[in-house]
């Protein structure tokens, strides 16, 4: 199965970690798009190191990363700068998609 994570808030780092985990550790696939102020976790640690991990894919919206003058600087070469039309397709592909 894949699951479809899309992230427009900020304060959900902890839940996308643990949901993230928990699926790939069941065999399944992750796919993250982040958008408005879930572009704010581009610069956090701990959401690089995910990005990482086997299974777990992402991508994050440039033209709200633009408006909230999100740095692109350090953004590790998993994580691809995209638009809209990624997240289109990550919902179509997705099995089943969440909302944080």
């Amino acid at each position: 199965m894949k699951l479809g994570i899309i992230i427009n808030t900020g304060n959900h780092l902890r839940d996308l970690i643990g949901i993230s985990r928990a699926a790939i550790a069941k065999g399944h696939e992750v796919a993250a798009f982040n958008m408005d102020d879930g572009t704010r976790m581009l610069s956090e640690p701990d959401f690089n190191e995910l990005c990482k991990l086997k299974g777990f894919s992402a991508c994050y919206c440039d033209h709200s990363a633009g408006i909230l003058n999100v740095s692109k600087e350090g953004i590790p070469a998993e994580i691809v700068c995209g638009s809209q039309y990624n997240n289109a397709v990550m919902v179509d592909t997705a099995d089943k998609v969440i909302v944080l």
